[in-house]
C-alpha cells in the first residue's frame, strides 16, 4: 500500500476515535447533570384545585353532551392550571 493510502487510513482511525470519545464524554456529562440536578433539586408540587360545580354551567343549559362539557372543562383547567372559569359558551 502506498504511504498516503496509510496516513488517509490512520488519519481516519483518529478521528473517529476523537469524535467517539467526544460523544462519549458528552452522553455521560449529560446523564450525571440530570441525576445531579434530579437528586439536588426539590420536587414541586402540583396544586390541583377542584373545579366547583358552580363555576360550570350544565350542559343542558347550554345544549350540550355531557361528554363535550367534561372535555371543555378539562381543558380550561388544564390550561388554567385550575383558576378559569367557564361562564358561558355560545357557538358561533
Amino acid at each position: 500500500m502506498p504511504a498516503d493510502f496509510n496516513t488517509a487510513i490512520l488519519v481516519m482511525l483518529v478521528g473517529m476515535t476523537t469524535v467517539f470519545v467526544i460523544l462519549s464524554l458528552v452522553v455521560l456529562s449529560g446523564q450525571v447533570l440530570i441525576r445531579l440536578v434530579n437528586h439536588f433539586s426539590p420536587e414541586i408540587a402540583v396544586r390541583k384545585s377542584p373545579v366547583s360545580p358552580l363555576l360550570v354551567p350544565s350542559a343542558k343549559e347550554e345544549n350540550l353532551s355531557p361528554s363535550i362539557m367534561a372535555a371543555i372543562v378539562a381543558a380550561v383547567e388544564n390550561v388554567t392550571g385550575g383558576s378559569g372559569r367557564i361562564n358561558t359558551i355560545e357557538k358561533k
